[in-house]
């Protein structure tokens, strides 16, 4: 068995027979995986993606299957969708299955594939039908004889389209931000938050004034402290080059290792005891000894002694820079790209607190303008604080969705979030205080802090009791919508009024006069949750799935079984046949059938005779996807 791999048929099968002995055979299957196209393992999974299942059919009599199919050892990988640890094959994939000839004689194993494959943006869920013979030779499509029930059924899969050039034409999603680049501004935001910290905002006047003093000219003076900013991007980066050797190990090591429970609880318990030590009761620092070296090795002159002080600083600032940095990591491991974005993100941190040494060595009178340390900067510390437990939660979040513990469903998560919030506004209004805070009168700086802080516990709190509020701003770090305490009200998206089943749906257009927007979809397809979720739920398309158009959508993957009276042979054009026997196997032939395609999600606007309105679109953005509806509104 082999099927050309193509855009829509991103795996191929292959097959062969293996001997072992007069009586005893295996069978193995060979996927070949296009680029950046992933495969599923065996693993089962609650609300996970479909596994790859082999199913056979033989007689009994004369063949005994032999244990459970086996396969190679997959990579793992978090799923932010799925909120699980999912093992898949990329490139390729073997699988094996052992049998007993009971009869020596017996000439043949017949069976199916059913398998899941994605790539970054879509998926596929594929049947493949098989039969082996078992001389060895290459597997090829049961011969099947079509009946008259079968033609006519196959009949009434296929539409009579119009405007069918827009089969042809395609609608490019908008690109996403180079994640590269996110993690570069997010660390030097970090890098700009550490600067107002007391580890660091005091160095800054000391170490400019000291190059531009002991420099022999105030051009070296200014070289100098330029050197000394370009030494601390330096080693910020170096701090991130031994994840480039694990990286280089296993490329999944790193985001496998942060998806793991026990170390998302190890996260957890490190970040709350950063958080403590940002409120006062204790503090971080790094062995005296080390300081004491650098420091030592700073006296030298000339490049050397600059980089040791680079390094003096990047040492005796951890206490602050520490939990930052922390928190830098853990987002690193977790997102794809482990190593390379550690390094973007080091890089905009270092960035950041090397910018103002060489920013004031240029103009040295903007020192005046600096505000005097003080009291203001133990309470940056405290707002770090609560930052870092609200960071914290969300790893223990994480452990829970994979362990599926239920502890902290959504509700919870926000409410132990807004208690966050509204804790901190008593801090900022000055109701209770923390160990080393300075005592004296309420700055009008803080007051305004207050006020945001206050502003933020309300906007939570109406998150936690409003479904209006979906709090999208903060998307990724609550668990998702469907990890609730409460029930779901229907089975379709959003709860909008949608069909399953096409004639259902195209009755319904029939009668309400209304376009159609074709859903093909899956239950267990990442992509299609994350446009319903973050896409449909724009007011503007919500109102016009909700008013203008009949929602049909039409699981693929759904493998409930169809009546008896309703299971068919369908034959494609190519003369391969399939047997539908499920709900998904009639959508996904009726989906490749009439457009072409076998990937989801897959949105087809059209009318109810026919007649498309628009190119097919797959997944994309908000402002693409509201473009594209008005556009074949405005041409229905």
């Amino acid at each position: 068995m082999a099927v050309a791999q193509t855009e829509e048929e991103p795996v191929i099968w292959t097959t062969s027979v293996d001997r072992i002995s007069k009586n005893v055979i295996t069978l193995q299957f060979d996927a070949t995986i296009a680029e950046q196209w992933h495969l599923y393992s065996l693993e089962e999974f609650d609300d996970g993606p479909l596994p790859t299942e082999f199913t056979f059919v033989f007689d009994s009599l004369q063949i005994q299957l032999e244990g459970k199919t086996t396969s190679g050892t997959p990579k793992r990988a978090f799923d932010e969708i799925f909120q699980i640890d999912l093992p898949f094959f990329d490139n390729e994939a073997q699988f094996t299955q052992r049998f007993t000839l009971l009869d020596p004689n017996a000439k043949q194993i017949s069976g199916e594939i059913n398998y899941q494959a994605c790539d970054d943006r879509v998926c596929i869920f594929r049947t493949e039908p098989f039969q082996i013979m078992l001389d060895g030779s290459e597997a090829t499509v049961a011969k099947v004889e079509l009946t008259t029930v079968d033609l006519a059924r196959s009949k009434t899969l296929t539409l009579s389209l119009k405007n069918k050039a827009y089969l042809t034409s395609s609608i490019d999603p908008a690109d996403d931000t180079s994640p590269f680049l996110k993690l570069f501004l997010l660390g030097f935001l970090g890098g700009l938050i550490a600067l107002l910290t007391p580890c660091v905002f005091p160095m800054i006047p000391l170490t400019v004034s000291f190059f531009l003093k002991q420099g022999n000219s105030l051009r070296q003076g200014i070289l100098n402290a330029l050197l000394y900013g370009f030494f601390i991007v330096v080693i910020y980066v170096l701090l991130s080059l031994p994840f480039h050797f694990l990286d280089s190990l296993n490329p999944e090591i790193l985001n496998t290792i942060s998806t793991n429970v026990p170390l998302n609880l190890v996260f957890f318990g490190v970040f709350v005891f950063f958080a403590f030590s940002f409120f006062g009761y204790y503090e971080l620092t790094l062995p005296s000894s080390w300081g004491s070296a650098t420091d030592e090795g700073s006296n030298r002159n000339g490049i050397i002694g600059i980089f040791f002080m680079a390094l003096t600083l990047a040492i005796v600032s951890f206490s602050c820079t520490g939990p930052i940095l922390g928190s830098l990591l853990a987002g690193s491991l977790t997102a794809e790209g482990g190593a390379m974005q550690l390094t973007a993100g080091m890089t905009g941190f270092g960035f950041a607190l090397a910018m103002p040494f060489a920013l004031f060595a240029l103009f040295p009178n903007a020192l005046n303008a600096l505000p005097k340390s003080g009291g203001w900067m133990t309470t940056i510390k405290v707002i770090l604080g609560f930052l870092e437990l609200a960071l914290a939660l969300k790893f223990l979040s994480n452990a829970d969705l994979v362990s599926h513990w239920g502890l902290l469903k959504r509700e919870v998560f926000i409410g132990i979030w807004t208690l966050l919030a509204f804790g901190l506004t008593l801090y900022l209004f000055g109701i209770f205080r923390f160990p080393h805070d300075v005592k004296g009168p309420l700055s009008k700086s803080r007051y305004a802090l207050a006020g945001l802080s206050l502003v933020l516990t309300a906007y939570l709190f109406m998150g936690l009791v409003s479904k209006e509020n979906t709090l999208k701003p903060l998307s990724g770090f609550p668990p998702p919508a469907f990890y609730s305490i409460y029930e779901k009200e229907n089975d379709c998206p959003l709860g909008l009024d949608c069909y399953k089943d096409f004639e259902q749906g195209l009755a319904a257009a029939r009668l309400q006069n209304k376009p159609i927007l074709l859903d093909f979809t899956g239950w267990a397809c990442v992509n299609c949750r994350k446009v319903e979720e973050n896409v449909w739920s724009e007011p503007a398309i919500f109102k016009l799935l909700n008013e203008e158009l009949v929602l049909i959508s039409l699981y693929v993957d759904d493998r409930t079984a169809l009546p008896i009276t309703q299971q068919f042979n369908f034959q494609y054009p190519d003369g391969r046949i399939r047997e539908i026997n499920t709900i998904g196997e009639q959508w996904a032939t009726f989906q490749s059938l009439n457009f072409n395609s076998a990937s989801q999600p897959y949105y087809v606007l059209m009318q109810a005779d026919g007649t498309l309105l628009n190119a097919p679109i797959q997944y994309t953005d908000a402002k693409t996807y509201l473009d594209w509806l008005t556009k074949g509104l405005d041409n229905n």
